[in-house]
């Protein structure tokens, strides 16, 4: 069987404001290494990034906006300035390697626990509906289930819009070359998005268009200050993680795009199926979506070597996203271009703990386990 060429995933990309060697993009990843008690990112994380600067673009794990945005312990944060400090160690390792790397900014809404929160109040949502059969992890290790939330009042709303713009300066500061704004797997903006999980009778719930208002208020407020060609987002029309559903996901993801594509965004982000799952268990037409957006169009979710080089050579998609691939193999790039071998996934120390599982993953050069080439 004749290996296909990978030639059309090393073709160097202008993603908006931001140059691209290649179209491989390491997709946000929480890893769950931050400083304990404070959510600084260290020199371990610099180092793990570093080493997989290769990609054309990273995207960072997933940074809470505020204190309230705060889901799992031991994630990194962007509303303080020693926060700040410690994503500059980052940026400026990916930087030294000549890689690029995008913030992706988030709030979780209703996926967290009061011990997460300051003060131990509530989370926070569109609506007080809690998430079905969902649980977070808290500093302790211990899995806790998540709660009934409180529903935000209008002006509760309009201060959360500000802490995007807030953490937006925060990470072109801390060195970023771009933002991507978090609006999917049922985090906070998600969540305004579904009727499922919003059921509000203002003006940010009932009709779509009112469902849509509290993310077009986030990408303008990060747009006035990142400027629309270094921001990016991430979307995820039918994936049902946090409990999430919608009666009509084609009718809001649809003039979501349209919004978007009239902003000139420099990417939108898809993920194609239910996130980290399968891909095709809920219909969708994705390939009617993407002709919905005029600029860079980047997918994800479960893509092997050969549905990625399909994908940039049919013209279907601008970039390709790897997720745990990345975890594994730092020098991805590398390794895709002859398919393999791969590096075992420490499954083990996916969250959590030190440099075992996240940075002591060998290079293609070294000596190393591998899989075939068909593993994820």
């Amino acid at each position: 069987m004749t290996t296909p060429d990978a030639s059309a995933l090393y073709t160097p990309f202008q993603m908006g404001a931001i140059e691209l060697r290649n179209r491989i993009v390491m997709a946000p990843l929480t890893r769950n290494r931050a400083t304990h008690g404070t959510d600084v990112p260290h020199t371990l994380n610099a180092t793990y990034y570093a080493q997989r600067a290769s990609a054309g673009l990273i995207v960072s794990e997933a940074t809470q906006i505020s204190p309230q945005g705060k889901g799992y312990a031991f994630t990194p944060g962007i509303y303080s300035r020693e926060q700040v400090a410690g994503w500059k160690l980052v940026t400026e390792a990916v930087h030294a390697q000549g890689g690029k790397i995008v913030m992706q900014l988030w709030h979780v809404g209703r996926i967290s626990h009061p011990a997460l929160q300051s003060g131990g109040t509530l989370p926070v949502a569109p609506s007080a509906i809690a998430p079905v059969g969902q649980k977070t992890f808290l500093e302790t290790g211990e899995f806790v289930d998540i709660g009934v939330p409180h529903e935000l009042t209008v002006a509760e709303i309009a201060a959360i819009v500000d802490d995007y713009r807030v953490a937006t300066k925060n990470a072109l500061a801390a060195g970023f070359d771009g933002v991507e704004i978090h609006a999917a797997n049922g985090y906070l903006i998600d969540q305004f998005l579904r009727d499922g999980a919003n059921h509000r009778i203002d003006a940010y719930g009932g009709s779509v268009e009112n469902r849509l208002r509290f993310a077009k208020e986030v990408v303008a407020a990060v747009v006035a200050i990142a400027g629309a060609d270094r921001t990016g987002i991430r979307i995820s029309p039918v994936t049902p993680f946090g409990d999430l559903a919608d009666s009509d996901p084609p009718a809001v993801f649809f003039p979501l795009v349209d919004f978007l594509s009239a902003q000139q965004l420099a990417y939108v982000h898809v993920i194609e199926g239910a996130t980290g799952g399968p891909r095709d268990d809920i219909a969708f037409d994705y390939a009617g979506l993407r002709k919905r957006f005029a600029g860079p169009w980047m997918v994800n979710n479960g893509y092997t070597r050969e549905m990625a080089i399909e994908a940039i050579a049919s013209g279907y998609a601008d970039l390709v996203a790897f997720g745990k691939l990345f975890i594994s193999n730092p020098d991805l790039v590398e390794r895709l271009k002859t398919d393999g071998p791969y590096n075992e996934l420490d499954v083990a120390h996916m969250y959590g703990g030190g440099a075992e599982g996240y940075t002591n993953y060998p290079a293609l050069a070294e000596s190393a386990p591998a899989l075939s080439s068909s593993s994820r």
